[in-house]
């Protein structure tokens, strides 16, 4: 879901971490002992790079995934913050990382070539692991958690139009020509799966004028103050939704393509070790919109690092313990 990087760039990714093998990565800044996951006897001593991409809601997982693995006992290296999808992307398929975490609609789209998305989330999931298995990667479960694209708008907003879905959305628009503002990020302001075929799906226009294209970072604060725009771009698990009291409308025609997220991980390593799969999958079926958005709001907006807020998380949870 976030802008590709050229294939130079990708393949400079590759080169900087060549020779590096599956040792490559950093340590995992602090180490977490037992708790509901205890040691595998096959995982034990085993060596894992885990990767992420540069944000926070895929570092974060990234995370939980890293401490759930040393908790059974694996050798975990921290390759986290790769920037880029198609540089994480690289880095698996050529064994600079094992696995990390990725979002179906990110494979489905960017990655296998496919416009046309599936609305069904299990669907979703299953289309794209027979996609990436036949590239030697296997989709590990999916999360609850979906990071997909919305609508939203600023607690002014919500109080002077009341507005629940994109529908309503749609019919105001409609019934007032040029009267909607909406505040997008550049990629979103042109991709089939944004602004452009959102707006036809739902049948409605909005004059350029009203179009403000910004940074990511931008389209939050202006938003919620209503300044340039009422409504924004959002991703549903983002941290400042909840921190700047914005209203998400429901997408009642169901849109926008599913971004669930999963472990993406190396094949040949599930196969000879299909125990990662068992340690992470009860973290995975914990990992909701909510957590995520509680878990990044934590990151973007209180300024904790994500991996002290993801050992927190898994401590609470029972997941994992202090080592004594």
């Amino acid at each position: 879901m976030r802008p590709r990087l050229t294939a130079a760039l990708a393949a400079l990714l590759c080169v900087l971490l060549a020779g590096c093998g599956l040792t490559s990565g950093a340590a995992v800044p602090g180490r977490v002992g037992p708790g509901s996951i205890t040691p595998v006897p096959e995982l034990v001593g085993v060596p894992i790079t885990v990767g992420s991409k540069d944000f926070s809601d895929n570092i974060n997982i990234a995370y939980l995934m890293i401490y759930a693995l040393q908790a059974a006992g694996m050798k975990v290296a921290d390759l986290t913050n790769i920037q880029g999808s198609n540089s994480a992307r690289t880095a698996l398929k050529t064994g600079q990382v094992d696995l990390y975490p990725e979002y179906t609609g990110t494979s489905w789209i960017n990655y296998n070539g496919h416009t046309k998305p599936i609305v069904d989330a299990d669907e979703m999931f299953r289309a794209v692991a027979a996609e990436d298995a036949r590239q030697g990667i296997s989709w590990v479960d999916r999360a609850p958690a979906n990071n997909t694209y919305a609508i939203a708008m600023g607690p002014e907003a919500q109080r002077k139009y009341g507005f629940k879905t994109l529908s309503d959305l749609a019919k105001f628009a409609k019934a007032n020509p040029g009267q909607v503002t909406a505040c997008l990020e550049t990629e979103f302001a042109s991709r089939t799966d944004g602004w452009p075929g959102m707006t036809a799906a739902y049948g409605f226009t909005v004059p350029p004028s009203g179009v403000h294209t910004m940074g990511t970072g931008a389209v939050y604060p202006s938003t919620a103050s209503g300044q340039p725009c009422e409504f924004g771009e959002v991703f549903t698990t983002d941290g400042r939704i909840q921190a700047l009291h914005l209203t998400v409308l429901d997408d009642d025609l169901g849109f926008f393509p599913k971004y669930n997220v999963s472990v993406s991980i190396r094949s040949e390593l599930l196969d000879r070790y299909p125990q990662i799969a068992t340690v992470l999958k009860p973290v995975l079926d914990r990992i909701t919109n909510d957590v995520m958005i509680e878990l990044n709001a934590e990151t973007d907006v209180q300024g904790r690092d994500w991996s002290e807020v993801a050992r927190d998380w898994l401590r609470r949870n029972g997941f994992v313990s202090d080592l004594s």
